[in-house]
């Protein structure tokens, strides 16, 4: 779901062609983007009344496909940047995809996506040290303890954000 959410941003900035498109997904997001994820997901959209795709002419070569946002997609990417839910949460890639488009929601909006990632991490952690507690194995043990560290990081990191978002 994440890729719908940074397509649909980039989307919302103005009209791209797939490969255009496929470049500032990756550019913004340092997310690499395969063409079987892309354009299953312009298709859908397309499907959905989410875009529109229009052919572009080009000299000596086939039209290339030009894909605008429409109104159903600006509120289906309200939507998505809106809602992180429970499944979704303990996923970076989804809370990231959200959190470039806090600029597009409101602070009440944002400090839920927050909330629900802060969840999650809190979860994360809760586990990572029952683990921990639990392994007799001193290299897995450091493996949990790492991870542990940075999610305890991530709630410093969240901690901050809910000022900013506020």
């Amino acid at each position: 779901m994440w890729i719908d959410v940074l397509l649909l941003a980039k989307l919302a900035e103005r009209p791209w062609h797939g490969y255009e498109l496929r470049k500032q997904v990756e550019e913004s997001s340092g997310r690499a983007l395969s063409n079987n994820s892309l354009y299953p997901a312009l298709r859908r959209f397309a499907e959905a009344g989410a875009v529109t795709r229009t052919a572009e002419p080009q000299e000596g070569r086939p039209p290339r496909h030009v894909y605008t946002i429409t109104d159903v997609g600006r509120e289906l990417l309200h939507d998505l940047l809106a809602d992180l839910p429970p499944e979704l949460a303990g996923d970076p890639a989804e809370f990231l995809a959200r959190l470039a488009g806090f600029g597009r929601l409101a602070p009440e909006e944002r400090l839920r996506v927050l909330d629900a990632r802060q969840a999650a991490v809190s979860a994360q952690r809760d586990r990572l040290a029952k683990l921990g507690a639990g392994q007799t194995d001193p290299w897995s043990r450091l493996v949990l303890a790492e991870v542990q560290r940075r999610a305890e990081n991530e709630q410093d990191w969240l901690a901050s954000l809910r000022t900013r978002a506020g």
